[in-house]
């Protein structure tokens, strides 16, 4: 860049810049072929000159991206020479300005999660949210950055935009000492969102790291990591291999997974509602007939006359009728039972079908809740209104129908539930052999 366009920069002369392209129009051309260089739009950053950095910018947008000397853009300087309307002007015209990587692998992100400017933050995010899989020369990410350098508000705007865009994985990426946030930090907000007893590349857990700083440690810290049930890594009992994992046979979940896919493939998202609105129906075509059955019930009480109190029971009014209660069910025994349990099992595998689906879903845990009610609710009405009175085998087969429907209830509760919480322990021990993401350090 010669003196005299230098000048103008730092003049923010705008009309003299655009004299000057009549004269040389290819003037911003030569400049940006340059790999390394110090733009006029550095230069206007510098002397605070909003306009013309962006009439400049405008121009030709690809010098926004140009390194100076000093290995920084001019969003860079922007931020440390606290330009705000330069700043924004500049992520207008181009978002992905917030990737650009200076000295160290540094980007604007970066900077500012360390430099405690939670606002912008917060704006630069929105703007560009897949500047926070950004990591530096030493592989850490904005957490990391602010973790770091203290930044508590900046580290809490970055824990909540991860909560709500569903990215809390970043916070298990690892530094180039296998170190995640946690390890650097071991604060209570961290503690919520990551895996306390993953290791680092020197086989440490956090716990190690607590231990091995000797007269540095910090009770409330030590605190929290035994309330969060953090390990030693000589305490921790899953020796589990990858070869050893996938050598195992698919789970539950897996199978659910396998055969109706995730949310991303349409054909399975089409296959899973055509299953759940089947199961569905049934559950309801069945429950309704486990209340409404066949005869339906006795409106009164009715206790046959005993045989030896004189009295002619040929001529009682309950002629031929077994004994029975209100509210219990009018139907023959001998096919009651049979009628029950089919239905019953009908119910159960449809409601066994839905949980199976549903669960690990989003909003799935109120649905789970409610839909476990359902079966104890399906499970007390038939208690209640299956015949009491009358012969012993009948007695027996209410006990033996009970107790059915009560295993059935629990089966079709916990068998999904407990296969989930297996499934998710299973994976958060494949992320800790994977290294959760982030092994190695990039090359850029």
């Amino acid at each position: 860049m010669d003196e005299q366009l230098r000048t103008i920069a730092e003049y923010g002369d705008v009309d003299a810049l655009y004299t000057k392209l009549a004269d040389d129009p290819y003037m911003l051309d030569r400049i940006d072929h340059i790999p390394i260089a110090d733009t006029p739009l550095h230069v206007a950053v510098v002397e605070g000159r909003t306009h013309f950095g962006m009439e400049v910018a405008n121009l030709k947008p690809s010098l926004a991206c140009k390194l100076n000397h000093m290995g920084l853009s001019p969003l860079h300087l922007a931020l440390q020479h606290k330009c705000i309307k330069m700043v924004r002007g500049l992520i207008r015209i181009n978002s992905q300005l917030i990737r650009v990587k200076a000295k160290g692998m540094i980007t604007p992100l970066h900077y500012l999660a360390q430099n405690e400017d939670p606002d912008l933050l917060a704006e630069f995010l929105s703007a560009c949210p897949s500047s926070i899989e950004d990591t530096t020369v030493r592989c850490e990410t904005a957490v990391h950055v602010a973790v770091k350098n203290g930044s508590i508000r900046c580290f809490k705007v970055l824990m909540g935009w991860l909560r709500r865009v569903d990215k809390e994985d970043v916070l298990n990426w690892k530094d180039e000492d296998g170190n995640t946030a946690l390890h650097t930090a071991m604060v209570k907000l961290l503690i919520k969102n990551v895996n306390v007893n993953v290791k680092n590349f020197n086989d440490l857990t956090a716990m190690d790291i607590f231990h091995l700083q000797g007269s540095l440690h910090n009770t409330e810290i030590g605190k929290i990591l035994h309330k969060a049930k953090a390990k030693k890594a000589s305490d921790l009992t899953s020796n589990m291999t990858l070869g050893d994992y996938f050598s195992k046979e698919l789970s539950l979940v897996d199978k659910r997974d396998k055969y109706f896919g995730n949310n991303t493939q349409k054909n399975s998202n089409d296959v899973r509602t055509v299953i759940l609105v089947v199961a569905i129906l049934i559950a309801t075509a069945t429950y309704q007939a486990g209340l409404s059955p066949p005869g339906g019930y006795w409106q009164d009480d009715y206790i046959p006359p005993s045989a030896n109190n004189g009295t002619n029971s040929s001529s009682s009014l309950g002629q031929g009728q077994r004994a029975h209660r209100a509210g219990e069910m009018i139907m023959s025994p001998s096919y009651l039972f049979y009628f029950l349990t089919l239905n019953g099992l009908a119910f159960y595998l449809s409601v066994w079908t839905i949980l199976v689906i549903i669960i690990g879903l989003p909003f799935s845990r109120p649905l789970f809740a409610s839909t476990s009610l359902l079966l104890f609710a399906y499970y007390v009405s038939m208690e209640a209104t299956f015949p009491t009175q009358g012969s012993v085998s009948l007695t027996v087969g209410k006990y033996l129908y009970v107790g059915l429907t009560l295993t059935s209830t629990l089966a079709a509760y916990l068998i999904p539930r407990i296969a989930f919480s297996q499934h998710q322990k299973l994976q958060r021990r494949v992320d800790t052999m994977r290294g959760n993401r982030v092994l190695v350090c990039p090359e850029n």
